[in-house]
């Protein structure tokens, strides 16, 4: 694993306008069944966000792309529970992977709705709540408004300690306006929306994917 992380971070280096493109798959991994499970996409991630905060990197095409690829990633795991059914988790491979399925489907069970925003931010389960969610009929509107906002705060949540640690903290006294503008907006965007809608979520979910899986 050591290895793959050091090959893919040796690549953005290297190849500056190709970290979005990576950025992007690692992204989608990270949200795809059984593939998440094993990608240790995340620790590539925030090494990309200290390359961002360093300056190599442009900031704004590796944050979309990690929106992008973490929103298609989900989707397909989605689609692949409606298309394999309930009855794949008796199958290989996923037979091997029982114990975070069972996680994820108790989860999800509990939460409904909010579980696939939460879930997100749980490693663990990350890559098997949007299966569980298409396995048990979840409503497609629904499954991707989850989706879309939890990307939309995941992308740079991640990249954010990266960032952070690369910056230092007494590197941030000299930044200039218009990093300063930035930084404060994501900060307060994602605040913002983890604050009303992830919190609401979380009272009502519950009660929500019990009435309408």
């Amino acid at each position: 694993m050591e290895s793959f992380v050091d090959q893919c971070v040796r690549l953005i280096e290297a190849h500056q306008a190709w970290a979005g493109v990576v950025v992007g798959l690692l992204a989608f991994g990270e949200s795809l069944i059984l593939i998440g499970i094993l990608l240790p996409g995340t620790t590539v991630l925030v090494i990309v966000g200290g390359l961002v905060g360093a300056g190599l990197i442009q900031p704004l095409p590796v944050v979309l792309a990690a929106i992008i690829g973490a929103t298609l990633g989900d989707i397909v795991s989605y689609y692949l529970g409606i298309w394999l059914g309930r009855g794949v988790v008796h199958k290989w491979p996923l037979n091997r992977h029982r114990r975070e399925i069972a996680r994820a489907r108790l989860f999800f069970r509990r939460y409904g709705f909010a579980a696939i925003f939460v879930g997100r931010f749980f490693g663990p389960i990350r890559a098997t709540v949007p299966l569980v969610a298409g396995m048990m009929g979840m409503n497609r509107a629904r499954f991707q408004l989850a989706n879309i906002l939890s990307a939309l705060i995941w992308a740079p949540a991640i990249l954010m300690p990266g960032w952070l640690a690369a910056k230092g903290a007494g590197e941030l006294i000299h930044f200039n306006s218009a990093n300063i503008l930035l930084f404060a907006a994501i900060v307060i965007v994602a605040t913002i929306i983890a604050a009303l809608v992830g919190m609401r979520l979380l009272a009502r979910g519950g009660r929500r994917g019990r009435n309408q899986p």
